[in-house]
């Protein structure tokens, strides 16, 4: 909270480039939704850029690290006035991130936030976004809260179709317990989509109390393949990796406390696949018309689905296709030639 609220007032504060989500270009109906927003709650927004996956009309979205609210109103405009979406946040001054506390900060949550808090901004806003929206009535919501203890803010089980998560979990010390949270709140078949920065070895004591590459999103960063086992002890399908990109520090001091080690942003999907919908490898055929991904989805690092084409899959990811929102995207058939070939969506 210190280090973001009160340290760095602008982007160009930061010192590495890690706090950037690795993100696709972005189709034109997110890039008209984007103007759409308020101006402050734009100001306000720290640093990143924008994790925003596809087919998203009427669905329920979970926003870990809200910040002002600038994804919340730009997602709010994607699902619908049907869909709904959640904002939570605890950082309070004049930053995006919901930072939370290094692994020598009090272990113990507040129970009273700042009234200077991001929530605040994206609250002040809820009216003017649903008016210029055209909405009869508001499609979000914001919270005070930890994304280790959604409960503590009235999040049932089983409630939203997905969850995204922009830049943050690297800033809690249990990524454990944010995994686990985001499955319990995910409906079967539901998603998680988010970036985050990850090590390419587990981090030394030395490096994880340094409180600026904390700040910087660097010293809570996961060994990238901690991310895997994680994953799959929460019971999450195998990580499908979207995008990723090298992060670079730029700074002597900064790379000589941190070593031969090396660090990437990296955009991952996960889903929470129904038990006994593995049933094996198939066919696909995207029958294209996702607003903004009409011809070609690219799904992930592996998959690409163009309208029409006939695309041999692996199991993991014809559960995946089968028991989520692109259901009715895809004609699934049993079978393929390739398809027994290919391990895993990653």
């Amino acid at each position: 909270q210190d280090y973001y609220g009160k340290e760095l007032q602008k982007s160009e504060d930061l010192k590495t480039n890690a706090c950037i989500a690795s993100a696709r270009p972005l189709p034109k109906v997110v890039r008209d939704a984007l103007e759409r927003v308020h101006e402050e709650v734009v100001a306000r927004y720290y640093g990143c850029g924008l994790v925003i996956p596809e087919c998203l009309s009427s669905c329920r979205i979970l926003d870990l690290g809200s910040g002002s609210g600038r994804d919340c109103y730009l997602l709010s405009q994607l699902v619908g006035e049907q869909g709904h979406v959640t904002g939570i946040d605890m950082t309070e001054g004049q930053v995006r991130h919901r930072s939370g506390a290094p692994p020598h900060a009090p272990s113990s949550p507040p129970t009273s936030f700042p009234s200077s808090c991001q929530v605040k901004v994206a609250k002040k806003h809820i009216a003017y976004h649903m008016d210029k929206f055209g909405y009869r009535k508001p499609n979000v919501e914001f919270f005070h809260g930890y994304m280790e203890k959604l409960g503590d803010a009235g999040l049932a089980d089983e409630s939203y179709d997905i969850v995204i998560s922009n830049c943050v979990i690297n800033l809690a010390p249990d990524k454990r317990a944010v995994l686990q949270e985001a499955f319990r709140v995910l409906k079967p078949g539901g998603e998680m989509y988010f970036s985050d920065v990850y090590a390419s070895q587990r981090l030394s004591e030395t490096v994880r109390q340094h409180r600026v590459l904390w700040g910087e999103c660097l010293a809570g960063a996961l060994y990238w393949r901690d991310l895997y086992s994680i994953a799959e002890e929460v019971g999450f399908s195998p990580p499908c990796l979207v995008t990723a990109s090298p992060v670079t520090i730029g700074n002597k001091e900064l790379e000589g406390i941190v070593g031969d080690c090396c660090f990437v942003s990296a955009t991952f999907r996960l889903f929470k696949v129904p038990s006994g919908s593995r049933a094996g490898p198939g066919q696909v055929i995207y029958n294209g018309g996702i607003v903004g991904h009409e011809r070609e989805l690219v799904f992930d690092a592996n998959f690409t689905f163009k309208e029409g084409e006939v695309v041999d899959v692996d199991a993991e990811m014809a559960a995946i296709l089968q028991s989520s929102r692109f259901a009715e995207e895809f004609l699934i058939r049993a079978g393929g030639a390739n398809a027994a070939a290919l391990q895993g969506c990653c």
